[in-house]
């Protein structure tokens, strides 16, 4: 589902939804939002994130990305409610089992991927933590403006790597079982967001190629870091995923 990025005067004059989103970097909540909108075929006005923009922060509450806004309603801005919003506003492919259980289980699947303390989270403060020590990462005016936006302490940080190691094991071990089972989603046998944010949040360890995404060659270089314990942990079944959820459900070059 094709997309156009306008200036936020222009976005808040238009009706429909509009989405403000990072630009030029493939951060991947801003990613899997774009995905989920494209898998749902609804229609979009994408505006790129300008932190300088008091006019921005006004319409949309904050200086972050990505934030949803439907019409006249209040801007979403957690990955969740976003996800809610593309669910309501095409049903069809629902992103979302209908079973109760299942539904929950997509939903704690998601938050260990998306959510604070989860995947993307933590990986942001692993890299955070490498760059304020120059270790790789971030580089340290980077590092330190994150550090203090998501909450970097050194224990915190410190912490990040195990946390990031646990998470990619335990999404490594769930699609092995899938896979024994005879599916290759997360859940199930039909596609879910779990499947969208898995594949997006793998650019954090490993960008897809230039040709499919061109970034910036320090950001590629912050992403590609990664240390014994992580590289280990970074079983080829969750990049094959990515590989194969991108091939068959997403749009490709990434247009940041």
């Amino acid at each position: 589902m094709a997309f156009d990025y306008v200036s936020v005067e222009e976005a808040i004059g238009r009706g429909g939804l509009r989405m403000v989103v990072v630009g030029g970097i493939p951060s991947p909540w801003g990613e899997a939002a774009k995905g989920i909108l494209h898998i749902k075929g609804i229609d979009w006005t994408a505006v790129r994130l300008a932190y300088d923009s008091e006019t921005l922060k006004q319409w949309a509450g904050q200086r972050s990305g990505p934030v949803a806004i439907y019409e006249g309603e209040r801007p979403r801005d957690r990955w969740d409610d976003i996800l809610l919003l593309a669910e309501r506003l095409a049903p069809e492919p629902p992103l979302l089992p209908r079973d109760p259980a299942d539904r929950a289980l997509a939903f704690g699947l998601a938050h260990e991927i998306c959510g604070e303390g989860g995947l993307g989270w933590s990986r942001r403060l692993q890299l955070v933590h490498m760059g304020l020590a120059q270790a790789g990462g971030f580089p340290a005016p980077v590092a330190k403006y994150l550090g203090r936006k998501y909450g970097h302490r050194p224990e915190t940080g410190a912490a990040a790597g195990g946390r990031v190691v646990e998470l990619l094991g335990m999404l490594a071990s769930r699609l092995k079982v899938q896979r024994d089972a005879g599916s290759p989603f997360y859940l199930g046998n039909a596609l879910t967001a779990v499947d969208v944010y898995g594949a997006a949040f793998m650019g954090m360890f490993v960008p897809l190629p230039e040709a499919q995404c061109a970034m910036d060659p320090v950001t590629r270089k912050v992403f590609e870091t990664r240390d014994a314990a992580t590289e280990a942990a970074l079983d080829s079944i969750l990049l094959e995923h990515r590989d194969r959820i991108y091939a068959d459900w997403l749009e490709l070059p990434l247009l940041l």
